[in-house]
């Protein structure tokens, strides 16, 4: 268990180059088990979660080579059906949110999958129906033991039909997908989420000889095919990390310039936080964030308080509502932040209350922000991350504040920022990671 000791009110000056987008890596890594071929790909970000799940992939029997910094070669010739049922692989399934998409590319390729109820953030409740609906759907039959909290999916040939989605889940949307490629004539899945993750996937699997149309919208159109070969796949630049720096460059007054942003590919992201008053430009791939004494929060066009709030994609992602809301606190005028998504993901603003902020928690999905204007600078004060996101805002929140501060369990942080004390420390920033004993 690791902590960070933050020295606050530091600028930060530079460039930085996102990682990989892990949402994206969890779900074309689960891909990898769709065919006997070779798949490699590049930008993987070497953090927690995305390690775990190769690591498990490799247990599973997929053979994995590193041939690079962030590249891999996956091959799953052969894939040890028997270690899905070890205790081994119930407990490193549980501790990843991003295992239950093998469940999809296991029935597509071998008529049966298994998993325990996954693990990740304790952000509130996040079903699984949707997921095993689609796949029963496509002719499976579902079981899910009580007992022992574990679900099992079989079907001798999934067949194409028609589905319309309950919800518009990125990590459903992907497990169907993976299983409709491989079944019998055509799959229609309408309500399909659309982000960049689900876009990239399908790219991917078409290369890979999947025929796939209507990328990009609600309504993807699949029609089955024998088998798919390999491929070469590169991730993008991960949108979540991009808007963490935004929020960054503007709560600590820093100029930054953030490298290789696939900008085409951030939808909703720079307009959100333009209209908190972040100034930046766009520099061919490139944003830059010049250093900025104060951001003032717009209203909509009739002077009432503005709302951001969190939709399906290309809606504002629910990922980066914490950092925003971290931000607003510093920030001149007012806010109110809609967590629709997630019952528990506005729960840590207890600490930024702590730290001075003025923010009153509505209820479990809505806070309303006063931003001071920097009219009175954060504390820093001793706080525990709760989940990636919200550490990732405390993070920001400790590095613009007066004093120092200590954040515990930043393992969370880990599993989905990559080396970023040492990243940012690169670019002035003062965080010292030291080892928490028990």
């Amino acid at each position: 268990m690791f902590a960070f000791e933050v020295l606050g009110n530091t600028r930060l000056k530079g460039e930085i180059q996102p990682q990989g987008a892990k949402n994206e890596a969890l779900q074309v890594l689960c891909a990898v088990l769709l065919t006997q071929e070779p798949v490699t790909i590049h930008n993987v970000p070497q953090i927690r979660d995305v390690l775990k799940l190769i690591e498990l992939l490799s247990l599973m029997g997929v053979e994995v080579k590193k041939i690079g910094s962030h590249s891999y070669t996956f091959q799953a010739r052969e894939v040890d059906l028997e270690y899905l049922g070890t205790k081994d692989y119930a407990k490193k399934t549980q501790e990843l949110r991003g295992s239950i998409m093998l469940i999809g590319p296991l029935l597509a390729r071998f008529g049966r999958g298994f998993i325990p109820r996954p693990g990740g953030d304790k952000i509130g409740r996040r079903r699984l129906d949707t997921h095993f609906l689609g796949f029963q759907k496509l002719g499976a039959v579902f079981n899910y033991d009580y007992g022992q909290d574990v679900y099992t999916i079989e079907a001798n040939q999934l067949k194409g039909t028609y589905i319309l989605l309950d919800e518009a889940s990125v990590t459903g949307t992907a497990n169907i997908i993976m299983a409709a490629v491989l079944a019998q004539s055509k799959t229609t899945i309408y309500n399909a989420a659309c982000e960049p993750y689900i876009q990239q996937l399908c790219q991917m699997l078409n290369r890979m000889g999947a025929k796939i149309t209507g990328i990009g919208s609600n309504l993807l159109h699949i029609e089955g095919v024998s088998g798919l070969g390999g491929t070469t796949h590169t991730l993008l630049s991960d949108m979540i990390e991009i808007g963490s720096f935004m929020g960054m460059a503007a709560m600590t007054q820093s100029e930054l310039t953030i490298k290789n942003a696939n900008v085409a590919h951030l939808g909703q992201i720079p307009n959100v936080f333009e209209r908190l008053g972040v100034q930046m430009e766009i520099r061919k791939d490139d944003i830059y964030i010049p250093a900025q004494e104060v951001c003032e929060i717009d209203t909509f066009i009739d002077g009432s308080i503005l709302t951001i709030s969190d939709a399906p994609w290309p809606g504002f992602t629910p990922d980066l509502l914490s950092i925003v809301l971290v931000l607003a606190t510093q920030c001149k005028g007012t806010v109110l932040i809609h967590q629709k998504m997630f019952e528990s993901r506005l729960f840590f603003v207890d600490k930024l209350i702590d730290m001075g902020a003025q923010i009153i928690l509505c209820d479990p999905h809505r806070a309303t922000v006063i931003g001071l204007g920097r009219q009175a600078q954060l504390r820093g004060i001793s706080m525990t991350s709760p989940d990636i996101r919200a550490g990732v805002a405390l993070l920001i929140a400790a590095m613009s504040a007066k004093g120092k501060s200590t954040i515990f369990n930043v393992d969370q942080i880990d599993r989905g920022y990559e080396r970023i004390d040492e990243r940012l420390n690169a670019l002035g920033a003062q965080i010292k990671r030291f080892e928490v004993l028990n």
